[in-house]
């Protein structure tokens, strides 16, 4: 039964448990602004068990502070198509990653790649803001993450309001606009 556990906890890649494994092998993916991986690193580096720190990127160039010594580079145009990315994710499953860490900042830059090696390299998940605020992604963060994506859709603060406003009369506003418009075609049409 035991063995079932453990198993079924790590086939779900750390999120039904609150354990955070020490930061031996580190996977890094720089999905935001460069000047965030550059921050963090030094950080990563002197965690004294931390011995291998990846980056996957889709810049060109390295980040300031990257210790190639310490770790590998893997570029996303390396890996275009879906047998190449295949190779990827089996190379990156097998590398034995401790911590995955995702860059979420307020851009768009290689969002489908983080969710994908989010659900493909068995590793405890942390994400990364544009504050360098961080999270772990497990069930215990549930109301972290709610916060997170309310956040993200604007439905939090001041704009939170005028974005449940907008969703509220857009059915309305909707209608009224098409009742206008056929009102202007019928007349148009009666009138010749």
């Amino acid at each position: 039964m035991e063995t079932h556990a453990a198993g079924y906890n790590r086939n779900l890649r750390y999120f039904f448990s609150r354990h955070v494994p020490d930061a031996r092998r580190v996977l890094l993916v720089e999905s935001g602004p460069r000047h965030l991986i550059e921050d963090i690193l030094p950080g990563l580096y002197t965690q004294p068990v931390n011995q291998r720190v990846d980056l996957f990127t889709c810049f060109s160039g390295l980040p300031r502070g990257f210790d190639t010594g310490r770790g590998e580079v893997f570029r996303t145009h390396d890996y275009q198509g879906r047998a190449a990315r295949r190779r990827l994710y089996s190379m990156l499953r097998h590398r034995g990653y401790d911590i995955l860490g995702i860059l979420c900042a307020d851009t768009p830059v290689m969002a489908k790649w983080k969710w994908a090696l989010a659900w493909q390299v068995p590793a405890k998940v942390f994400i990364l803001n544009e504050n360098c605020d961080y999270f772990w992604f497990d069930y215990t963060q549930w109301r972290t993450m709610l916060h997170f994506l309310l956040f993200r859709a604007g439905l939090t603060g001041a704009e939170g309001a005028a974005t449940v406003a907008r969703l509220v009369f857009a059915p309305f506003v909707l209608l009224y606009l098409l009742g206008f418009a056929a009102y202007i075609h019928l007349r148009r049409a009666l009138r010749t």
